[in-house]
């Protein structure tokens, strides 16, 4: 394990951005989305419906104030579009004023906001007509996205359209290529009407050979990798999408379609080039667990974000989620103390970062299930009551101070 103890004391800039990240689907509750709805909702195993989640959208205002108590000053949050139209065309006065008096609480707080458009969820008769799937959804897309913009710029610091669209292409590259051209269309719109910075949040995973001189595990890394990030890297630098089985599709609004990078780093990925499933190995050394059931997040790897943050180095960079999920709160502080380490050194080495988002807020439901604990806090299932884990205090003290040193370290992990 990571010896945090070891640690030279790090200082981040003043006006660097402490943030924490959620998604309304994951924690409003009662949200009708196609997530919730029995017929369009997943179809696997032991997939649980959100029901109440953490009932956010009753209680933002408690959510908020768990903000402030982390000393934090930007909010990464997303606008639930099921809830603004949950009928094609018929827009919920209710829920745009609900998001009204959240945006304008965080901004009375003092507190930045980073707005995701679309976290992954969105109404069921927009699924029930293919979505992403199909191009002939877009003026839907651009419907909504002018409605966001017009009714709360005001409060918004900056915006995210579509969060990580490059996980789409693991399944289905067409609906890739078109989410692609779903937010360079958002893009040019939203700039239409505002000024704030703009951009997509692309899911990171290091891509490493299992073996690391196999041949074959060196270019099924290298493939994976140019399949799931490179090709999104290079559409937005160059506005030319180039994956496999596609003519070259150029696309000119695409290029530079990001006023910064948005990066969701969480994890490596070991690429075994001998096994049918390639991306679920882990060596023996490195692995612990994290929960009570295995999941993803069994290994702290800051070097993955280091590494990260190198690669996009062309522009200044969020770290819009990072995090891991745990019942182990010490496992959380070595994990943000580890990354902020990491993030600090590619920082002094010229790498311009904005700022850290963690993830999560609370411990929540996550794509059809509870059982993974991402949270800072935790919350009473019963009275939605929430309360701050050690590691929310521990990132707190950060935040408060915008410093990692041994006497926080020392506070809080003993």
């Amino acid at each position: 394990m990571i010896n945090i103890k070891d640690y030279e004391d790090v200082v981040f800039p003043s006006d660097f951005l402490w943030g924490v990240s959620t998604a309304g689907q994951q924690i409003e509750g009662n949200n009708n989305s196609f997530y919730d709805d029995e017929e369009t909702a997943p179809k696997k195993p032991g997939y649980v419906m959100a029901g109440k989640a953490c009932n956010s959208y009753n209680m933002y205002e408690e959510d908020i104030q768990l903000i402030k108590a982390m000393h934090l000053n930007t909010y990464r949050m997303s606008l639930e579009w099921s809830r603004i139209e949950p009928v094609e065309g018929e827009f919920n006065q209710e829920a745009i004023e609900h998001y009204h008096k959240v945006l304008s609480s965080l901004k009375r707080e003092g507190i930045k906001v980073a707005l995701t458009l679309h976290h992954n969820s969105h109404p069921v008769w927009f699924e029930k007509k293919k979505a992403f799937h199909t191009m002939d959804n877009l003026d839907y897309w651009l419907r909504y996205v002018k409605l966001a913009v017009q009714e709360y710029d005001q409060y918004v610091d900056y915006y995210l359209t579509l969060n990580e669209i490059n996980i789409v292409f693991e399944y289905s590259r067409d609906e890739g290529i078109n989410l692609l051209q779903y937010h360079a269309k958002a893009y040019q719109l939203i700039k239409q009407y505002s000024t704030k910075p703009v951009s997509l949040p692309l899911n990171y995973a290091q891509k490493q050979p299992m073996r690391a001189y196999d041949e074959a595990d060196q270019i099924m890394a290298q493939y994976i990798d140019y399949m799931e990030q490179g090709f999104f890297i290079n559409a937005i630098r160059t506005g030319e999408i180039v994956v496999p089985e596609h003519d070259a599709l150029m696309i000119p609004e695409l290029k530079d379609s990001v006023d910064f990078w948005a990066i969701n780093v969480y994890i490596r990925q070991l690429i075994n080039s001998r096994k049918k499933l390639f991306r679920f190995d882990h060596y023996n050394a490195t692995h612990f667990h994290s929960s009570d059931e295995p999941f993803f997040s069994d290994e702290i790897c800051p070097e993955v974000i280091y590494n990260a943050l190198h690669r996009l180095s062309d522009k200044p960079i969020l770290i819009t989620e990072n995090g891991i999920a745990t019942t182990h709160d010490r496992y959380r502080i070595i994990y943000i103390a580890s990354m902020l380490q990491a993030i600090h050194q590619a920082m002094d080495e010229g790498v311009k970062v904005l700022g850290y988002f963690h993830w999560s807020l609370l411990d929540n439901w996550e794509w059809g299930s509870y059982m993974p604990k991402f949270g800072l806090a935790t919350y009473d299932h019963e009275t939605y009551k929430r309360t701050l884990k050690k590691s929310g205090k521990f990132y707190g003290a950060i935040a408060k101070e915008g410093k990692l040193t041994q006497d926080i370290i020392q506070q809080f992990y003993k």
